[in-house]
């Protein structure tokens, strides 16, 4: 195996494998959540088109991600992208080089990063909804994961990663997870163009009652994201428990004050996306700060999130769900903020933050980590989705008419509610 070195089976230690065993079930559930959280805020005729592109990420993600996608984030020693050393499955029994520590058998360690894997691009369909031809999604989606996750999870998650070198940190997904996903629906928006209608035309959403039910599910599961990032069942993933937890409530409370100032009500949408943009936000810092800090970091991605969203009307990109007012923007913040409110007193991997006396040093590592994720997926993902719009027939985008009638029967030939008796 050249430089693998197999997994020595007597580091096993039986409480850390079930709690990273649940802690990916809980990140797959993420995925579902995911589906009915944004399937609420379409229209009712796209549905069943926002739900499918989300499980269809379950399908196609998993099997390339055992083929080629989890050997480049983890293998090898390379600073820019990982080797074939796991391509097809091999080498089931070695650690990826850094991590032969584990406590985790290599085979969990590595499906757990799948479900980070599976959502991170399907967090990218709330931006292009109502409008994405399902074949344009499905190969977007299978070079999306090659091209950009991998290389920037390589970066970020790799001991031998640039960005890991630097000390740039990110617990659990806010660069490779959040930014990544964030900036990505940008580009791909600025290609498809904006909706029939947009932003003229009301575009509410069908199903608010689904959309919480997703935000629910959505927060059960980060728990798993963030407290099983500690990979072990130990302190450090009850205070990131403690930590997502807080953040999500925080933001809650500060999205909905924000909105209630500006538009005099505060509204369930409201409630469920000041959620998210908390969860979003605390996911770089969760197992790296402590005390009142995920308070403050939840309150402050409530109110930025919350102001964020309504940049896309000043100026005219048509994102739809709001994926780069809160995943972009939450993950931005949680980054830098990480470098205020960092605590090596929680965590001794991290030096103290800005606010804990520590200085910039830390602050100017994570600036040039969501720098350079920011540029790269940018950059690599408009390029990606100019190239399918050129080369798929008829490009990337479904006709008027179908946009007009619902992409639900015109692509999958269903509808999501049969509202009358046959």
């Amino acid at each position: 195996m050249g430089a693998l070195t197999p997994w020595d089976v007597k580091q096993l230690e039986g409480a850390d494998v079930a709690w990273v065993l649940a802690s990916a079930a809980l990140v797959m559930f993420m995925t579902p959540g995911l589906a009915f959280f944004y399937g609420g805020m379409v229209r009712a005729k796209n549905v069943l088109t926002m739900l499918m592109q989300n499980f269809f990420s379950l399908g196609l993600v998993s099997v390339l991600w055992v083929m080629i996608a989890y050997s480049l984030a983890f293998g090898g020693n390379g600073r820019f992208l990982g080797n074939l050393d796991f391509a097809w499955m091999q080498n089931p029994l070695a650690a990826p080089i850094g991590l032969e520590t584990l406590t985790i058998p290599p085979g969990l360690y590595m499906v757990y990063q799948l479900m980070f894997a599976i959502i991170t691009p399907a967090l990218i369909t709330g931006a292009i909804a109502d409008r994405m031809k399902f074949s344009a999604w499905a190969w977007f989606l299978g070079l999306w994961l090659v091209l950009v996750y991998s290389p920037v999870a390589h970066w970020v998650f790799a001991p031998s990663g640039w960005l890991f070198r630097l000390g740039a940190l990110d617990f659990a997904g806010g660069t490779v997870v959040h930014i990544n996903a964030g900036i990505a629906a940008l580009a791909v928006v600025l290609v498809i163009g904006k909706r029939r209608g947009w932003p003229g035309h009301p575009m509410l959403p069908h199903s608010l009652p689904l959309t919480l039910l997703g935000t629910g599910i959505l927060w059960f599961g980060w728990f798993g994201f963030n407290a099983g990032s500690a990979l072990a069942a130990n302190g450090l993933a009850v205070q990131a428990f403690i930590n997502t937890n807080l953040a999500a409530a925080a933001a809650m409370l500060g999205w909905l004050v924000a909105e209630r100032l500006k538009t005099g009500h505060a509204t369930t949408l409201g409630a469920a996306s000041g959620a998210v943009a908390g969860l979003v936000a605390i996911t770089p810092c969760a197992g790296f700060v402590g005390g009142m800090a995920p308070i403050y970091i939840g309150l402050i991605a409530g109110v930025v999130c919350y102001l964020a969203v309504s940049l896309k009307f000043r100026f005219g990109y048509d994102d739809a769900l709001d994926v780069v007012g809160v995943h972009l923007v939450g993950g931005v913040l949680g980054s830098l903020l990480l470098g205020l409110f960092a605590d090596d007193a929680i965590n001794s991997v991290t030096p103290d933050g800005l606010f804990l006396g520590g200085g910039t040093d830390l602050l100017g590592d994570q600036l040039v980590a969501v720098g350079a994720t920011l540029v790269y997926a940018f950059v690599v993902t408009f390029a990606l989705a100019w190239i399918l719009n050129k080369v798929i027939p008829g490009g990337i985008r479904v006709s008027e008419e179908e946009e007009a009638s619902g992409l639900d029967v015109g692509q999958h030939s269903e509808t999501g509610y049969q509202l009358v008796e046959r």
